[in-house]
């Protein structure tokens, strides 16, 4: 790791925290390996039961760090691979863990920073938030996964519009978009966000890794083939502890305990 990443885990709630507040958190080579380091140690870890992305200061992150690009551009040396290096293993890292992510939005997050919040399964959003598609600004195309995530989100011709005519979107139209699926004053996030990760820390995870591979496995395949992987996921989850105390405990009109087993 470094100090630009801040990783910890504590209660099965894996925190990864970007700390570049000088820089909006914008994302020079380092930071890019730390976080997508952190990302793969979080998703792999089995006492991680939910990953928590977050920002410091003002911004929650603004994307690729300019200046160093400006300088590798200069010294011949252009993206430096960095969208295989970097970016697809973070993404894919977040995408298929089997557990959910948030992100807390607390300030701007804009190209690969915003990308990087639509790739959670929930984004809870200060009321200072606000969102940019910045690629074509700077003549260049989506990666970070946004051109597979934002059209999940918004919808193709929407995600069209907002990756070809980049703009400031506020945190009232992001929630209208459905970009956010809550916000609140940006005193309460810190909050709000623990609260929410460590309830579904004490979660069904297994069922909350089910649902999510089986979303995503909707989105690209036919009826007949989620049909046959939601009988497949739910014969697996209904032999979990997890199912069997669920019940038991329903039954006796208890609150269940969740193992994530």
């Amino acid at each position: 790791m470094s100090d630009n990443v801040v990783y910890d885990v504590t209660e099965g709630v894996g925190t990864i925290t970007l700390n570049r507040p000088d820089a909006m958190n914008s994302l020079d080579s380092a930071t890019k390996a730390a976080l997508r380091d952190a990302a793969i140690s979080a998703a792999e870890d089995d006492s991680v039961r939910v990953i928590v992305v977050r920002g410091t200061g003002r911004a929650f992150c603004v994307g690729q760090d300019l200046k160093e690009h400006a300088a590798a551009l200069e010294a011949g040396r252009g993206l430096a691979n960095t969208v295989q290096e970097h970016y697809n293993p973070l993404l894919r890292a977040l995408t298929s863990a089997p557990k959910p992510v948030i992100a807390a939005v607390n300030g701007v997050a804009a190209g690969a920073g915003a990308a990087l919040a639509f790739a959670a399964d929930l984004r809870i959003a200060s009321d200072k938030a606000a969102f940019n598609l910045a690629f074509a600004n700077i003549g260049l195309t989506a990666d970070s996964g946004a051109s597979w995530t934002l059209p999940r989100l918004v919808g193709p011709a929407k995600a069209i519009e907002l990756l070809m005519l980049p703009e400031t979107i506020g945190i009232e139209q992001a929630a209208a978009l459905g970009l956010v699926h809550r916000v609140v004053p940006a005193d309460e996030l810190d909050a709000a966000v623990g609260e929410l990760a460590a309830r579904m820390a004490t979660g069904p995870t297994a069922a909350y890794a089910a649902i999510k591979k089986a979303v995503g496995f909707g989105l690209a395949h036919s009826l007949d083939q989620t049909l046959d992987l939601e009988a497949e996921l739910q014969d697996a989850a209904a032999a979990t502890e997890d199912h069997r105390n669920a019940v038991r405990s329903f039954l006796a009109k208890e609150k269940p305990t969740f193992t994530g087993h």
